[in-house]
């Protein structure tokens, strides 16, 4: 008689947001979906391509970011005189006109948060394509995380839209490279969002922990 006891393998069990019914979801390949067994609710999808598209993205949005914030918003032009400024400069300006939280607000929300997002984006995908990551990978996973709600480029370009609309009235208004390259910005952080599966990365990484340093938990994100 075999008095060996074996175990099965650990798995996870999921709860549906909505039913709130227990299950252990199969592995999926790319692609593939699974559903909830009583709601239909989709639990967890698989991406086709879920790195290298989001790295394709993440790469552009950078770019888009370096030049939003180095060129030319607009150019104004009043009775022969012109002006032109950056998403900065207009905050610097706000700073020396006596208005620091709204030129802190503009600045973080503007520049500070979206860089942030897309530098530590970037560096986790970079290591999630050739794995073991270093422990700290987890950490930027965290900042991108926490960075995403306050990356309110779309919010800047439609304050942008409406001074360029009442500006019109008084002055020859230019639009520069740095509002087309806000647009674009605006339109490829949605399309990263979209493509982008946390679950994929955290199942890719393998983490090397240092003396001091326990590999990290994913972040939860609560069911509403």
């Amino acid at each position: 008689m075999n008095d060996r006891i074996e175990t099965a393998p650990e798995t996870a069990i999921h709860a549906c947001p909505d039913c709130d019914l227990l299950q252990v979801l199969p592995e999926l390949a790319p692609g593939d979906k699974a559903q909830c067994a009583r709601c239909g609710r989709t639990l967890v999808a698989r991406a086709h391509d879920p790195i290298d598209r989001p790295l394709a993205l993440t790469l552009a949005a950078l770019l888009a970011l370096i030049v939003a914030n180095t060129s030319p918003l607009m150019d104004l032009s009043v009775v022969g005189r012109h002006a032109s400024t950056t998403i900065l400069g207009g905050a610097y300006e706000m700073w020396l006109e006596g208005q620091e939280a709204t030129a802190l607000v503009v600045a973080f929300c503007a520049a500070i948060a979206p860089a942030a997002y897309v530098l530590s984006l970037l560096a986790v995908l970079l290591a999630a394509r050739r794995p073991p990551g270093p422990w700290w990978i987890g950490e930027m996973l965290r900042v991108t995380h926490a960075m995403e709600p306050w990356s309110m480029v779309e919010v800047m370009m439609l304050g942008i839209l409406v001074a360029l609309v009442k500006i019109a009235e008084l002055a020859d208004v230019a639009p520069g490279i740095g509002m087309y390259a806000v647009g674009v910005l605006m339109l490829l952080l949605p399309a990263i969002q979209g493509s982008l599966d946390p679950e994929e990365i955290w199942t890719r990484l393998q983490w090397v922990a240092g003396e001091n340093a326990a590999p990290p938990s994913p972040p939860v994100e609560r069911a509403p």
